[in-house]
């Protein structure tokens, strides 16, 4: 399957995040988002990982920087998303949730 980069800011649909994840300090992945106009919902995880790196400042210690999701909606879509640690800037709102690829 080709992979199509999309790397644009999503918006998660209100009150759909997965709090059990939260309380393991990791992103509660929402059940569905909007991505240009069109919401999408979620109806499986099929892979999950993490993205580290070293610390910027120059120390051995190793930061968290993203979390991946590739899903699959309901239409069938499967999606690549990512979650940022940290957002990236003001200009972009702080957006955190990203739709990265789809295939």
């Amino acid at each position: 399957m080709d992979e199509k980069f999309i790397s644009e800011m999503i918006k998660p649909l209100a009150g759909t995040f997965n709090t059990a994840a939260m309380t393991r300090g990791e992103p509660g992945l929402p059940s569905g988002f909007v991505w240009k106009n069109t919401e999408y919902i979620i109806d499986e995880v099929l892979e999950v990982w993490k993205e580290t790196s070293a610390c910027k400042s120059g120390s051995s210690e190793i930061y968290l920087r993203k979390h991946w999701y590739k899903i699959k909606t309901t239409n069938g879509m499967i999606m690549t998303l990512y979650f940022e640690r940290q957002a990236r800037s003001k200009k972009q709102n702080k957006a955190r949730w990203w739709l990265y690829t789809i295939e």
